[in-house]
């Protein structure tokens, strides 16, 4: 018997062709082909099943995670699957692990910062993991202050070592994923020392634990940093802490592709620039920009899919109560949410192309658009993660009560996802940034300097101080060259009232620590304005299938529109638009959302999640949600009994207590 689709009334209003926006989002037909076969293959398999994750103890949960990483790499190496397939069936197991660590930032370190003889040394070992890496960075006392880091890298000319040394409590390496049960080895960033003379901080490659029998080597301590937010989640990884005591390394494991230091102690730097490392950099925040359109989506589809088939009031003679998803408060709150998941899904790709730019201009000694980059990654992953986290607690909440079940998938989406603001860079820190950037790019202004990549718009300044909107009918708001000069404007106009406030200081850094929070806006005013860009350009590229392309529109003019209504103080203040213009932008947003409605619960179909990956009740493909959620219930180790332990300790006592005190 075919089960029930609950969805099939809402998937048959769909305008579009599903399966053409499901190569869309995926970015190409073979993309979304491995994924689809890499998604199906984890799914398929009991030893991912992970139903029961939220209720394992720590011990319990970090032993299913070793064993659930052990099989995917025994699938990668039994079905030869490549590089890329690899990665997607990694993703899709969908609980963290050392082998993110390992992949994700030890061997691109090796890569990027090694030279050619380390890179032969130790990157055929880290492939076929015959030893485990992580990136030992961050420190108890130091986090985004890199250059404040305490660990101590000493060389001894007469034995041709480092000495590895914590010199403090707080020079603790602390939080680095893998470090505190598995990794073997580990990228440490150490203040290099030579001849009493300390050269800044550096990596080395160092053994943390016996290839033989795992114990730590001597000099080294080891261990977990403890329990960190929600169940599940997070705690499926091995955080560490790690303390050095006088440990000798040869010389040539410092990673030298950038700088080195000679037999006789000489601190010399290379030939390669050191700019080259920023293309790792570009490399890790692009990847963290489309993992934030992947979690906003798991929880777009599922808050989409469950307001769908949560009904609620307005029943009239006896007839269905109304679907919540037909509220227009409930659409006004998720609609940009499923926006922003399609428009962070488009800069993410875009980032796949700026990384490659940046890498072959790095190749050909051009550093020219480096700053430009730098200055947008990290604006980027500020913006997207932020936006993320608060979107899946939205999300939570528009599910209502049930939402707060584990089992809606949302609170451990939340616990895992949220560390993501922090790590490759506080938000804030990363946002100041681009801030500084921007102050620097509008200070070159006058001086015939060009701005280049997405700050090109401020090379038209003059126009943009001075532009009105032209804005008289709602529906003028459709057009991509009134929303994409409103976004430039306010940009530019934000930008240059900064630069002014801070001119008014003698000494700029002095201003640029008062007005720290006002430089913020600016940042934002920035990204949000490459976000909106990108999915504009996206819409001018060729894209197939009946109706795909005008619900692109769509997202994109509710995505922009959103943003214009959530900021219109900022638009207005800057007179980029008036406050009848505003109110027009609302209304055509309204507009918008009625357009989005039949097309909701495809759209989220297009992302194309298994039950398994989204691991959600209330987003279930076929929308049995009541049935399921009555049937979890019962699986609950408290329902093992009728009659709870304890009963007889604790319960009966005060019901005697209350029975004898109610007769007197």
């Amino acid at each position: 018997m075919e089960a029930l689709d609950y969805h099939a009334e809402e998937r048959r209003k769909a305008e579009f062709n599903l399966d053409e926006m499901k190569i869309v989002w995926a970015g190409s037909r073979r993309t979304y082909e491995i994924s689809d076969r890499m998604a199906r293959l984890v799914a398929s398999d009991p030893v991912f099943r992970k139903d029961n994750r939220t209720m394992l103890t720590r011990k319990d949960l970090f032993k299913d995670t070793l064993r659930k990483a052990s099989h995917a790499w025994k699938r990668i190496t039994d079905l030869r699957l490549s590089e890329v397939e690899a990665n997607m069936l990694r993703s899709y197991v969908d609980q963290p692990a050392f082998t993110d660590l390992h992949w994700g930032m030890f061997i691109p370190a090796i890569k990027g910062q090694g030279t050619n003889e380390q890179q032969e040394k130790w990157l055929p070992m880290a492939y076929k993991m015959q030893i485990i890496g992580c990136y030992a960075q961050t420190e108890l006392g130091h986090g985004s202050n890199v250059q404040g880091l305490e660990t101590t890298a000493t060389f001894d000319p007469h034995t041709d070592e480092f000495e590895i040394h914590s010199p403090t409590l707080t020079s603790s390496k602390w939080w680095p994923g893998g470090l505190g049960k598995v990794s073997t080895h580990a990228v440490v960033y150490a203040r290099l020392i030579t001849g009493g003379q300390d050269h800044g901080v550096h990596g080395f490659i160092v053994q943390l634990r016996s290839l033989d029998d795992h114990l730590p080597l001597p000099g080294i301590t080891v261990g977990d940093i403890g329990m960190k937010f929600g169940s599940g989640a997070y705690n499926s990884m091995d955080n560490g802490l790690l303390r050095f005591d006088h440990v000798r390394i040869p010389r040539n494991q410092m990673l030298m592709r950038v700088s080195q230091v000679t037999r006789e102690g000489k601190f010399v730097q290379s030939d390669v620039p050191r700019q080259l490392v920023y293309g790792t950099m570009v490399y890790v925040r692009q990847t963290i920009v489309s993992d934030a359109s992947c979690a906003l989506a798991r929880a777009v589809c599922i808050a989409t899919r469950y307001s769908a088939v949560r009904r609620q009031f307005g029943s009239q003679n006896g007839g269905p109560e109304t679907q919540v998803i037909d509220y227009k408060t409930q659409q006004s709150r998720l609609f940009p949410l499923l926006a922003s998941a399609y428009a962070f899904r488009f800069v993410g790709e875009w980032l796949k192309w700026l990384y490659t730019d940046v890498t072959q201009r790095l190749q050909a000694n051009d550093f020219s658009t480096l700053p430009e980059a730098h200055a947008c990654t990290a604006g980027l992953k500020s913006m997207t993660t932020s936006v993320t986290a608060d979107a899946i607690e939205e999300c939570r909440k528009l599910c209502g009560g049930h939402g707060y079940l584990s089992n809606s998938g949302l609170p451990e989406l939340f616990a895992v996802y949220i560390p993501t603001c922090t790590y490759e860079g506080d938000n804030v820190v990363l946002l100041l940034q681009v801030a500084r950037f921007l102050m620097k790019t509008v200070s070159q202004l006058g001086s015939g300097k060009k701005p280049v990549g997405t700050t090109a718009y401020m090379g038209r300044a003059e126009h943009l101080m001075q532009c009105r909107s032209e804005v008289e009918m709602a529906h003028d708001w459709l057009k991509p060259s009134v929303i994409l000069e409103a976004f430039e404007a306010r940009a530019v106009r934000m930008s240059i009232a900064c630069a002014k406030s801070l001119a008014k200081f003698s000494n700029p850094e002095d201003g640029f620590a008062e007005l720290s929070a006002d430089l913020l806006e600016p940042a934002i005013a920035h990204c949000q304005l490459i976000v909106v860009s990108k999915f504009l350009e996206k819409l001018q590229q060729e894209i197939p299938g009946k109706g795909v392309k005008r619900q692109l529109e769509i997202l994109c003019n509710v995505y922009a529109l959103h943003l214009i209504h959530k900021h219109l103080g900022d638009f207005v203040a800057t007179s980029c638009i008036t406050p009848k213009q505003g109110a027009l932008a609302n209304e055509q947003l309204r507009l918008l959302y009625a357009q989005v409605r039949p097309n909701a619960v495809a759209l989220v179909d297009a992302f194309n999640f298994t039950d398994h990956y989204l691991g959600s009740i209330l987003g279930c493909y076929d929308g049995n949600v009541y049935q399921k959620l009555y049937q979890e219930a019962w699986k609950d180790p408290l329902n093992d009994t009728v009659v709870p332990d304890g009963y007889l300790e604790y319960i009966r006592p005060i019901l005697k207590q209350h029975i004898r005190t109610a007769r007197l």
